[in-house]
């Protein structure tokens, strides 16, 4: 046997080994990125979902002022328990689940949501947590609201 035809034969073998390494490192690389797109865009519009959420909830609680205060003093103020209560029910209704904070000035609103994964939950993520926080304040009688950009349409008659 030529000791040139062996070693040519023991190199052969050890880099058929070396692609098999490679193409499974390169499959899993690929997986990962391609769970963190899907996944990662999924947990991104449920984040989008529960700031809208806690948005339109805290503006509920806003509409809840003090009118037995506003009509002796003309001073707008919350009315704290019938705020948080109205925040609370709102976020009920649509089915989200989260924290409540009033005072006299404004409704804080926490929305926490559990995001499943369609991917990542092949390396053990099962779930990815958002959460999103909204303030609103009560307005003035006096306020007006901000006007539109020009370029901005509107609807309605």
């Amino acid at each position: 046997m030529n000791p040139a035809s062996a070693t040519k034969r023991y190199h052969q073998v050890r880099d058929g080994g070396y692609a098999t390494a490679f193409v499974t490192v390169i499959t899993l690389a690929l997986m990962a990125v391609i769970g963190l797109a899907v996944d990662g865009g999924a947990a991104a519009a449920a984040h989008a979902r529960a700031q809208g959420a806690a948005a339109e909830a805290a503006r509920a609680g806003a509409d809840e002022i003090d009118l037995d205060f506003f009509r002796t003093t003309g001073i707008v103020r919350l009315d704290p328990a019938a705020a948080q209560a109205a925040a609370a029910d709102w976020l009920a209704a649509t089915g989200h689940t989260g924290t409540v904070t009033a005072t006299d000035a404004e409704v804080t609103v926490t929305v926490t949501d559990d995001q499943p994964t369609q991917i990542l939950g092949i390396v053990g993520i099962g779930a990815m947590t958002v959460t999103a926080t909204a303030t609103a304040e009560p307005r003035s009688p006096g306020d007006t609201p901000q006007s539109l950009p020009n370029n901005v349409a509107t609807q309605g008659s």
